[in-house]
């Protein structure tokens, strides 16, 4: 039975004939002696136009009946129409109901974050999350497919570490036959092994940060894909991660244009990432930051969001008004989804007119030294209309194993900053090739020696200039979607109060 159904995205090419597909009840509107109902299948979505006497009258009225995740197939004749979703619909001439669905928790009414990931393996179903899901597969596909065509080679470094890759404080503990291990940060450390080995490598797995932060920007469990390349230096470096970024939006756009769509994204600025990004070191950064222009721009965004803002609420209020009128069902339904979705964006736009001037005094008080914080990077990245690599940080501000400057003070690394606010999604360096300097580096930070050994021994035998980078999916996936929440860039997330689901 099932090994006939068609699937949604393949009815092009059924059009004027009969099939079968199945699936699940996305919305339904019964018409007097019509029922027009929208069903998903993972692959689509279509409407199904069900006749009274053409199905029997029990069916009829049981179908009339379903609520929303029903599960059914139904048999019928192709017919293509523009104006339906997907641009084809479905003439019923035989039905089945699998599983009736009743008072599914997830309605078109707004519900919040909290509720929604509380019901996460029902909130996987809804349209938002399928289009973000559909994207993250081709962001993926892109990534692996990058690296083999540019002759990298995949090496699997491991997730149980002993040693410390990134700050010691964001380190989860494991009880490792009663020795210390640690749930690993970065896959850096073992890759540059294997870089001596193959050249040219990439690790991609989930790693783990133990920060203790409830922010839109923070997972506790991400994926991130780490390149490590041997005989590069810093503007080599670069290179591979601007062509890297511009691969994975191209795939996207090429790929993903419907889900863009539906997800609001914006289209026209992803079409602008494309090399060369933008180039600043720190220290320029530094300047930017504390400058009038900075206070100057902020001041202009405030009034652009309180604009915004006011927009906002004039299209709720003229939605509201005309929902309690005398108006069809179809348009109340649509009335309800669009209102949910300018809720949001209200909630979204009153956040950064609350921020706007804090972020504008914690830019203003930036001190040289410092590491980039989340408002800062947010404020390059608002003046910039494509990614932004911020380079040569303050030594002191950066883990053990990246690169000594020519200028003592720094070290030959980069940040990429994704444009429109959304921020870091690379962080990257040279590594330490001289074995003194990261020998003394390591004892500053008070490591344990015999833990380092073996990094050490890649500065014995052989030592060449090599560098790498992490790139994060889930906030690469927020920058390219326009998602506001980063734990919506993934099926699962893992954040301090959520473990279960």
């Amino acid at each position: 039975m099932f090994k006939d159904i068609v699937k949604i995205n393949n009815l092009k090419n059924f059009a004027e004939k009969e099939v079968t597909i199945g699936g699940w009840v996305y919305h339904s509107r019964p018409s007097g002696k019509l029922i027009f109902i929208v069903i998903r299948d993972g692959s689509g979505l279509c409407q199904c136009v069900i006749e009274k006497g053409k199905i029997s009258e029990e069916l009829f009225e049981k179908i009339k009946r379903l609520g929303a995740e029903s599960s059914v197939t139904f048999k019928g004749t192709v017919r293509k129409d523009e104006r339906s979703v997907g641009g084809y619909e479905l003439l019923v001439s035989g039905a089945e109901v699998l599983c009736e669905s009743v008072d599914y928790p997830i309605t078109p009414k707004q519900h919040g974050i909290d509720f929604l990931l509380k019901n996460r393996h029902l909130h996987l179903r809804s349209q938002r999350q399928w289009c973000i899901g559909k994207i993250r597969h081709t962001v993926i596909n892109a990534i692996r497919q990058f690296f083999n065509e540019n002759d990298f080679t995949l090496v699997d470094s491991p997730i149980l570490t002993g040693i410390v890759g990134e700050e010691a404080g964001s380190l989860f503990n494991v009880d490792y036959f009663e020795m210390p291990a640690f749930l690993s940060q970065t896959g850096q450390l073992h890759l540059e092994c294997a870089a001596m080995s193959y050249g040219r490598v990439y690790c991609f797995g989930p790693t783990f940060r133990a920060e203790k932060s409830k922010t839109r920007r923070h997972l506790t469990e991400f994926w991130m894909v780490e390149p490590e390349v041997a005989f590069v230096d810093l503007p080599g470096l670069l290179e591979i991660a601007e062509n890297f970024v511009s691969f994975i939006v191209k795939r996207v756009l090429e790929d993903n244009e419907a889900e863009l769509k539906t997800l609001g994204a914006d289209i026209e600025a992803l079409k602008k990432i494309v090399p060369p990004f933008y180039r600043l070191t720190y220290t320029q950064a530094h300047e930017i930051l504390t400058s009038q222009k900075t206070q100057d721009f902020m001041a202009a965004q405030l009034a652009d969001f309180k604009s915004q803002k006011q927009e906002i609420e004039n299209k709720i209020a003229a939605l509201e008004a005309e929902a309690k009128g005398q108006i069809k069902q179809w348009r109340q339904d649509k009335i309800a989804a669009e209102l949910i979705d300018l809720r949001s964006d209200l909630d979204e736009i009153e956040t950064k007119i609350e921020n706007n001037p804090k972020h504008a005094k914690l830019a203003s008080e930036f001190k040289w030294g410092e590491d980039l914080g989340g408002s800062d990077e947010t404020i390059i990245s608002l003046m910039h209309d494509k990614p932004i690599f911020v380079t040569h940080y303050p030594r002191e501000a950066k883990a053990f194993y990246m690169k000594q400057d020519e200028n003592p003070k720094v070290v030959q690394n980069f940040d990429m900053l994704a444009p429109a606010g959304f921020g870091e999604i690379i962080g990257g360096s040279m590594r330490e090739d001289s074995y003194e300097k990261l020998l003394a580096r390591i004892n500053e930070h008070g490591y344990k020696l015999e833990n380092y050994q073996w990094y050490l021994d890649l500065r014995r035998y052989g030592s060449v200039p090599h560098g790498g980078f992490g790139l994060g999916v889930e906030r690469t996936l927020a920058w390219i979607t326009g998602e506001k929440h980063i734990r919506q860039c993934i099926a699962f997330p893992r954040m301090m109060d959520k473990i279960l689901i």
